[in-house]
């Protein structure tokens, strides 16, 4: 029956495209998630009225964070070509992909930490000043505990982005199900190539949703 209904598809080949767009998505998102946190911080923390309060960091963070979720993900990927070789020592293949994904993806999530951070109760933060407690207990106990449902429900959505981003970087010749569908399957005229890579993405999509709103679901207590 699915050899009648993709009769072109080599399913191997698309069991090791599916294996590297699961593996980009993967690593990326474990990398986005430590930078975006981090930059969410950075912007949050040195905003006005906050622990940090500086303006020309915040300033310049934020300059560097709407610069690059700014540029089409497509313009990023050859905008970053020289990086990537220099890094690498090549642009083609699955970790090729990898310096885009996170770059392109990191300062994206990084508004979204910066604004679950601000829905935070400031009684909360200001109580747990007024009792002495350490920046990095502010940060670990306060910060990221509070915010962990919104922190976890933004690294769906940017994992969910992820996935798309590496079927764009499979047409430069990143690998994963973006490739496959471009080279075999809209190049060669095979709409089952296509289809079929189309629908595991769209699994892969849907698992990682369900999987985001889950533990959002867990671990927020109202």
């Amino acid at each position: 029956m699915i050899e009648q209904l993709f009769p072109n598809v080599e399913w191997p080949t698309m069991w090791e495209a599916t294996y590297e767009t699961i593996y980009m998505t993967v690593i990326s998102v474990a990398f986005t998630f430590i930078a975006g946190l981090l930059l969410g911080l950075l912007l949050f923390l040195t905003s006005k009225n906050n622990i940090w309060e500086n303006r020309a960091v915040y300033t310049v963070t934020s300059i560097i964070v709407n610069v690059f979720r700014s540029i089409p993900f497509i313009i990023l990927i050859v905008l970053l070509i020289p990086f990537t070789r220099a890094m690498l020592g090549t642009i083609r293949g699955a970790d090729a992909a990898l310096p885009a994904l996170i770059i392109g993806a990191a300062p994206f999530y990084a508004r979204m930490v910066e604004i679950a951070l601000r829905e935070i109760d400031k009684g909360v933060i200001e109580a747990a000043r007024s009792m002495g407690a350490k920046v990095s207990t502010i940060i670990s106990k306060v910060l990221i505990r509070e915010s962990l449902p919104a922190l976890v429900s933004g690294i769906t959505v940017t994992a969910i982005a992820l996935v798309g981003y590496t079927a764009m970087a499979g047409v430069i010749g990143a690998g994963g199900l973006g490739n496959l569908a471009f080279l075999e399957g809209f190049q060669r005229s095979r709409d089952d190539v296509t289809l079929a890579a189309t629908i595991i993405i769209l699994i892969i999509v849907f698992i990682i949703q369900f999987l985001g709103d889950f533990f959002t679901r867990k671990l927020d207590k109202r």
